[in-house]
């Protein structure tokens, strides 16, 4: 029987900071993701909410 992972949750100043990354410290999504160990498309949804939107919980 396989175990459901459980999803990880960050707080909002780590997404924060992850997008930063992105936008201020010119690493690529790719980098940024596998710097931090998180999914890609976390990243991209954190840099897009960073730019205006709302992050998501």
């Amino acid at each position: 029987m396989k175990s459901k992972k459980k999803p990880s949750t960050f707080t909002l100043e780590f997404k924060q900071d992850a997008a930063k990354l992105v936008l201020e410290k010119a690493y690529t999504c790719k980098q940024a993701s596998e710097s931090l160990g998180v999914s890609l498309s976390a990243i991209k949804s954190w840099v897009k909410a960073e730019r205006g939107g709302e992050f998501p919980r």
